[in-house]
């Protein structure tokens, strides 16, 4: 009798999580719920070119090593070579991030912008770490190998890529990854909505604005004014001495969206003791990140990245 009780208690529990799916299919759908949420008190954290700290960056590894970080969001940069092929670097030019110069020694004249090389001579270079040390068994990736990489495990935000939309777009469409992929320009509000109106599917946008300078003051009151409400504006500014951010912020958060602020170099967020580099010198990470929090800001990119997420779980922002 006990062993049919015990049985049938078993039998119960199967049936009843038999009936409950869980609510996102993998961990990148479940970080885009985050972004797409207004009211989430979740922090994205999102890694700048990856773990460059330790890895080349932008490379497959620096990828991966955020991932088992936890991180949200990995950014890389991308641009083509002569035959057409996104790969992932920052610089137009190899020659800081590869073994370029020892490579193609004594070809002279030999061209070391990516646009003007193949595939083929891109694989053949080796990555540097961010201290010059080539690493002989690495190569630079290409946006395909890095998508396969980041499917379904963390979410992609493609610098640089505004320009190569329609190639982009086309790839994550084929690799079934484009709700999860983040892009981001400077572009007139117009310019985007005439862009995003001939697909059917589109990639998470979000404007950047710093609203310091003209430009970007009058790109941020084009979707004030016409109650367009983007996932999240990525906000920079240069002088803390200044209203300016509290203001936007406000203005964000009545709207409706999300903010992202980028903590990896003083220029961008309002100057010295705002950035990564104050917050690891600090005897507490929150006497930076924690200002940001206080005005809504939900959304952090970050050179420091085990810092920030570390400091954020801590304190409850970091749990899906």
């Amino acid at each position: 009798m006990k062993r049919f009780f015990l049985a049938l208690v078993a039998l119960l529990v199967v049936l009843s999580c038999a009936g409950k799916a869980p609510k996102y299919a993998n961990r990148a759908e479940a970080i885009a719920a985050q972004i797409h949420d207004p009211s989430s008190k979740y922090v994205v954290v999102a890694c700048h070119r990856g773990d460059w700290r330790n890895y080349p960056e932008n490379s497959i590894p620096a990828i991966e090593s955020v991932i088992r970080m936890e991180a949200d969001i990995v950014e890389i940069d991308i641009h083509r070579t002569a035959d057409s092929v996104l790969v992932l670097c920052h610089d137009g030019d190899v020659r800081r991030t590869t073994n370029f110069s020892r490579v193609f020694k004594g070809v002279k004249g030999k061209s070391a912008k990516i646009a003007d090389l193949t595939i083929d001579e891109i694989k053949s270079l080796s990555l540097k770490r961010a201290h010059g040390v080539t690493i002989d068994t690495l190569r630079m990736p290409t946006l395909r190998e890095a998508l396969l990489c980041t499917k379904d495990r963390i979410c992609v935000n493609i610098d640089k890529g505004y320009d190569y939309y329609d190639e982009v777009l086309a790839l994550t469409e084929e690799l079934g990854v484009t709700g999860q992929v983040l892009i981001k320009s400077s572009k007139s509000l117009a310019e985007v909505q005439e862009h995003e109106a001939a697909y059917e599917h589109n990639m998470m946008y979000m404007p950047i604005v710093n609203i310091q300078s003209e430009k970007g003051k009058a790109l941020f009151n084009s979707y004030l004014e016409q109650g367009v409400v983007p996932l999240a504006y990525e906000v920079c500014w240069g002088n803390n001495d200044t209203p300016e951010f509290v203001e936007a912020c406000k203005k964000i958060r009545e709207q409706g969206s999300k903010i992202w602020v980028n903590t990896i170099w003083a220029s961008l967020c309002g100057g010295d003791g705002n950035d990564d580099d104050a917050a690891f010198q600090a005897s507490d990470p929150g006497k930076v990140y924690q200002q940001y929090m206080d005005l809504g800001v939900s959304m952090m990119q970050t050179d420091r990245p085990e810092l920030l997420i570390g400091w954020l779980k801590k304190h409850g922002h970091h749990k899906l």
